[in-house]
């Protein structure tokens, strides 16, 4: 794809994710009613869910209607090529909280392989994006590039996980407690901003499980333009979402990929 068109898509995304946040402002912090999409598990979704997607959809709709669409509350629309990725609210457990740690998540694909991605927090009105080369962080009208840390070593580094639920069995908590054992810090709850904290070089590492793809392809290339390394826990691309580890360089994801290994 030629970087102009790149752009295109790229500026486009930032301004409807940013303009979306005027809806999911509307509704944090007040009496919203929850649903769960789940019998068996607390999966709560809310009308912010369901109507941040709704415009992102229209827009993108009104804007490239040739090309695919992949939704959290809303499933996908086929097209061509080029596919958007949508999570409206990522971590919606903490959003009916009145946790800040959340956000909306959009990015593009294209032939499966991300290549732009953006997070905003409407609350504190932040905004991480990138393209497949370069990431970014703007707050308020400043701009600066994101770079991860050096951190190579487990036991210098700072790890975040959004709960150690994430992981479906004993093996795998095991192994991510294994890994928690030897960092010098963890901490519980980011979702979706563990991950830009981590490209803007505050933290060092994020392993999570259970995901799904719209939770981690539009954070791909914000990770990997700012140095960063993201993958599953066998070390391939985190397409298809599930067990993923995410880390500010290859020295440190490269170790801690050995201990969840053993």
């Amino acid at each position: 794809m030629k970087k102009k068109h790149l752009n295109e898509l790229l500026e486009f995304a930032v301004a409807i994710l940013v303009r979306s946040g005027r809806v999911s402002r509307k509704y944090f912090r007040s009496d919203i009613k929850i649903t769960t999409k789940s019998k068996h598990t607390f999966d709560p979704v809310t009308a912010a869910d369901r109507e941040v997607e709704e415009y992102l959809r229209s827009q993108i709709e009104k804007r490239y209607p040739d090309h695919g669409i992949y939704g959290e509350e809303y499933g996908h629309k086929i097209g061509n090529d080029i596919n958007w990725v949508i999570d409206p609210i990522d971590g919606t457990k903490g959003f009916i909280s009145g946790s800040p740690m959340w956000g909306s998540l959009l990015g593009v694909t294209i032939n499966d392989q991300p290549l732009i991605g953006v997070m905003h927090q409407p609350f504190v009105r932040e905004t991480f994006f990138a393209d497949n080369k370069n990431a970014w962080y703007k707050s308020g009208g400043n701009i600066n590039k994101l770079k991860t840390s050096t951190t190579a070593e487990p036991s210098k580094a700072i790890l975040y996980c959004t709960h150690p639920d994430m992981f479906d069995s004993k093996k795998d908590k095991k192994h991510f407690a294994k890994v928690e054992s030897q960092v010098k810090n963890s901490r519980y709850g980011g979702d979706c901003y563990g991950y830009c904290l981590m490209a803007a070089g505050y933290i060092d590492l994020v392993i999570e499980g259970g995901l799904k793809p719209y939770d981690i392809l539009p954070l791909v290339p914000i990770i990997e333009s700012a140095g960063g390394v993201v993958t599953d826990w066998e070390g391939n691309p985190p397409v298809k979402g599930g067990k993923v580890v995410a880390a500010a360089n290859k020295k440190l994801h490269d170790k801690v990929l050995s201990i969840l290994a053993h």
